[in-house]
């Protein structure tokens, strides 16, 4: 006599396998950003209203929902296109406070802004959790500015003064420098070009053109400031093309060189990472160190999964000449596990 399963337990089996499948489920993110409160990493992404999660592991990643319950106030009248995302948010600790620089933009035009919002604490069950917006800190025009407002990062140099790194496309990646608020531009203003791509004088200055550069950071270590960019089409799923691109300069205001001593203003850049055919693009990275170990975080799109894009976290290593390498396998080998 053949021995079978009883339904009661087929049922709890078939429950018990949905949610494994339920846990395993990768944190799904565009640009990810990320901090440490206490014991605590948080993570925060492009999309409505800048979706966050939490977690005391870097892997399992509890979604805590978003920083804006609606759109932020003066967005529609910046970007006549905004579509209800805020893009590519940034966040660092100043003065006790936490500063979440953010970016709203209407598709394929520079009609965007840069603001700031800033919260004693990241914690959203902890007393006093308030995010309070600051409004714009920069903004571009298109026909006025061959630049975007776009893509935030900020950076501090020796000596205490913040910066901001930012730009998609056009003209590439720009910095200016920040007052002593960090949420309005320094007096007199001081603009640098830090990376560009080639860009005809014949395409018309208010499209993106074909100079694929954007997504900057600036992470310094040792003796250099080195400027990660993504270059490439970022959005399309299994056709997305993004990759990450690395140079440095001795000065937070440049020259950036790549490896082979060109300028990143001229086009230069060494490959840091680039697709494979499980992962065909990735980007929008950011750099940080945790414990004493450096980190990248970006963001990949599954060719397993249609294209969705996900989280991945890889150590970054340096070699002999002070690069940043990193592991292919590591990348490939990170999945993170959201819970709700």
């Amino acid at each position: 006599m053949k021995m079978g399963i009883h339904p009661l337990l087929l049922v709890h089996i078939i429950l018990a396998g949905c949610m494994m499948v339920a846990q395993a489920r990768q944190v799904d993110i565009h640009d990810p950003a990320m901090a440490k409160e206490g014991d605590t990493y948080y993570l925060f992404s492009s999309g409505p209203g800048i979706t966050f999660y939490s977690s005391k592991d870097m892997v399992t990643w509890k979604l805590r929902g978003r920083i804006f319950p609606g759109d932020p106030s003066w967005a529609r009248r910046v970007a006549s296109k905004f579509d209800g995302h805020v893009w590519a948010p940034d966040i660092i600790h100043h003065q006790s406070k936490f500063y979440l620089y953010y970016a709203v933009s209407s598709p394929a035009q520079n009609s965007s802004a840069i603001g700031v919002t800033v919260n004693k604490t990241l914690n959203p069950d902890a007393p006093g959790y308030h995010w309070k917006d600051q409004g714009i800190v920069l903004q571009s025009v298109p026909g006025r500015d061959l630049w975007n407002a776009i893509d935030p990062n900020i950076i501090v140099d020796e000596n205490g003064a913040a910066w901001m790194d930012f730009g998609s496309f056009w003209s590439g990646i720009k910095l200016v420098e920040l007052d002593s608020t960090w949420t309005a531009l320094a007096k007199p203003e001081e603009w640098y070009s830090l990376a560009k791509r080639e860009r005809s004088i014949f395409v018309d200055d208010r499209v993106p053109g074909p100079a694929e550069i954007e997504g900057p950071f600036i992470f310094k270590k040792g003796g250099y400031y080195y400027l990660f960019t993504s270059w490439g089409l970022c959005c399309r799923g299994i056709h997305s093309t993004y990759h990450i691109m690395v140079g440095r300069s001795q000065t937070l205001q440049g020259p950036y060189l790549d490896e082979d001593g060109k300028s990143l203003c001229q086009g230069g850049g060494t490959l840091l990472l680039r697709g494979n055919k499980d992962w065909p693009g990735l980007g929008g990275q950011s750099v940080y160190t945790f414990d004493g170990k450096d980190y990248i975080v970006f963001h990949a799109y599954e060719a397993a999964d249609n294209g969705l894009q996900k989280l991945k976290i890889a150590e970054l290593h340096w070699d002999a000449a002070q690069w940043p390498t990193v592991d292919t396998n590591s990348f490939n080998q990170y999945k993170s596990i959201r819970t709700e």
